[in-house]
């Protein structure tokens, strides 16, 4: 049997994204801000093109966080919003690379903070 890998189609935007996104060392995070400053955009293009990221998690979008160092979703009762599913899957990903938050979902390490995009 012959397997065929499916096609993805991305636009030009959401390659520049993931293009940042594989920049971002292990073990480190950044900002929908700090990614839109690079690319001259707006933090909520970058997390429609995160939300729609097609690679994950080899292009790592569990890596963009809050500028508040908030893990993301909704921030009231965030482990039970309809987000709280893939906010899950992001707090695993970066706890094994060791990113650690509290249990509000407040990044500790502020030194976890990297913007060093080069384009």
């Amino acid at each position: 049997m012959v397997s065929m890998a499916k096609q993805v189609k991305v636009t030009e935007y959401q390659t520049r994204v993931y293009a940042l996104l594989r920049q971002i060392p292990e073990g480190k995070v950044t900002t929908y801000a700090a990614m839109s400053k690079a690319l001259n955009s707006s933090p909520r293009a970058v997390g429609g093109a995160l939300r729609n990221n097609p690679f994950a998690p080899e292009v790592p979008c569990h890596r963009c966080i809050a500028s508040t160092g908030f893990i993301g979703g909704f921030q009231g009762d965030w482990q039970k919003a309809p987000s709280g599913q893939n906010v899950e899957k992001k707090l695993k990903l970066l706890s094994e690379e060791g990113v650690k938050f509290d249990a509000k979902g407040m990044l500790i390490d502020k030194s976890r903070w990297w913007d060093n995009f080069t384009m």
